[in-house]
């Protein structure tokens, strides 16, 4: 489900309204839509205000109580064990990962060089879900190979639904939902997504005790999961079905987030390509081929600012929701306990207060960045709560759209491609992301 016009809509209350606007959503609930800064400094910040907003109890049966969703003691808890294993050190074990399941995409991309307007999306979209499969469980669902699989379609059937709750007021009770023809098809999906993990966490463990009993080192590559099992085999108190709930959450969060996050990338270098292949070309020389390393990620400084600007102008989750669980004193008033505060990241992002020009795409803006207003740039949301993965999206995009750019030269769509941008579950184009491709040369990185 794609709500459609919804991003118009609150710009508009924001527009014409001010900065915070009060929003009755049903008989007892309302939520203050914001982007404005001292709230975002207020919120943000402190540990007293991690708890989420009753929206995401709607994630709760595919993703339990995990990292997304849990509050209090168990989310502190998880995300001192979890912060280790996406370490950087520990991310250049996947840069392998990235750069065979590119490889993939770029091939896909090569049937379409005659193309005049490819939308990329839905090729990026089940790449980055093969990556997440590889490096969260360890098992590729092969989803390149294999976009009508059961698991595939689960997946995408499960944000569709997730979506329509929160977005449809009769849908937010759970006993008129369960009387739902979407609750059927949640219970078909989630049967499969859990089958799924749980038999990769069953068939990894068995792996892993197997090799400790015969006191030998499991040569394959760690995927996170594995990290996980080895703290709960070391007794760090993370229970099975604990894990179940991080890995299906890293799944949730690592796959759709990045894809949104790669399409847009790719299509602002196709309508900026200035300096499209420059830094490549000075990293690889001539040998536009070869593996990225993880030397080569840091060297891409300008790929860096690219990126930032790119997620400045379409951040892949727009809103960042709060609830408060006390009355909070603010500017003269009582914010009450129960209030919904949902951060308007998108609308931050454009206020030409903090971003100059804020509809011109400007990667040079990154260059000289302050620190003074730390909460101004929220592409992965900021303070205790923030995105425990973003170093690994990062990594993961640069990687792949290195390979892309360094295979072929973007450029717009034939007819020009006007992005129709919505909230789904993240920042989508509901009419696709389309480009074109022009074969590069790999040894000079010329066309």
């Amino acid at each position: 489900m794609i709500i459609l016009g919804i991003l118009e809509v609150l710009m508009s209350y924001i527009n014409n309204y001010g900065d915070t606007v009060r929003i009755k959503t049903g008989p007892k609930r309302q939520l203050l839509l914001t982007s404005n800064y001292k709230l975002y400094e207020l919120l943000l910040p402190k540990m007293e205000f991690v708890k989420k907003s009753m929206d995401y109890k709607f994630f709760q049966r595919w993703l339990g109580t995990g990292l997304l969703t849990s509050e209090g003691a168990k989310w502190k808890k998880h995300r001192q064990i979890l912060t280790p294993t996406f370490h950087f050190n520990l991310l250049e074990d996947f840069l392998e990962v990235f750069e065979s399941n590119s490889k993939i995409l770029v091939e896909e991309f090569k049937k379409h060089l005659d193309d005049t307007s490819v939308d990329i999306y839905r090729f990026v979209n089940l790449c980055t879900l093969d990556i997440i499969c590889e490096t969260t469980m360890g098992t590729s669902v092969k989803a390149q190979e294999n976009s009508d699989s059961e698991y595939v379609q689960s997946v995408k059937n499960m944000l569709d639904i997730i979506m329509g709750r929160v977005f449809t007021p009769h849908k937010l009770f759970d006993w008129i939902y369960f009387f739902t023809e979407d609750y059927k098809k949640e219970h078909k999906a989630l049967k499969i997504l859990h089958s799924h993990t749980w038999d990769v966490i069953k068939r990894r463990r068995v792996l892993y005790l197997d090799a400790l009993a015969k006191g030998v080192e499991v040569k394959q590559r760690k995927a996170l999961l594995d990290l996980l099992l080895e703290l709960n085999i070391n007794g760090q108190h993370l229970s099975l079905e604990e894990i179940r709930e991080e890995v299906d959450t890293f799944m949730f969060a690592g796959h759709h987030a990045t894809a949104s996050a790669i399409s847009f990338s790719l299509f602002c270098l196709a309508n900026h390509p200035e300096e499209q292949a420059t830094e490549q070309k000075n990293i690889f020389g001539n040998d536009f081929d070869r593996s990225v390393s993880s030397r080569d990620l840091k060297s891409m400084q300008y790929l860096d600012l690219f990126i930032k600007e790119t997620l400045r102008l379409y951040p892949p989750g727009p809103f960042y929701s709060r609830e408060l669980d006390h009355d909070v004193p603010y500017e003269g008033t009582i914010l009450p306990k129960g209030l919904t505060i949902t951060l308007f990241a998108y609308a931050l992002h454009r206020n030409p207060a903090y971003f100059p020009e804020p509809e011109k795409f400007s990667p040079s803006r990154f260059e000289n960045v302050d620190g003074k207003l730390p909460f101004i740039y929220l592409p992965f949301s900021a303070g205790p709560r923030n995105c425990i993965g973003h170093r690994f999206a990062v990594v993961e995009m640069k990687s792949v759209i290195s390979r892309i750019v360094r295979t072929f030269e973007l450029l717009p769509a034939i007819p020009a491609h006007e992005l129709q941008i919505a909230s789904q579950i993240v920042l989508i184009s509901t009419n696709g992301v389309r480009i074109r491709f022009k074969k590069r040369n790999q040894h000079t990185g010329t066309v």
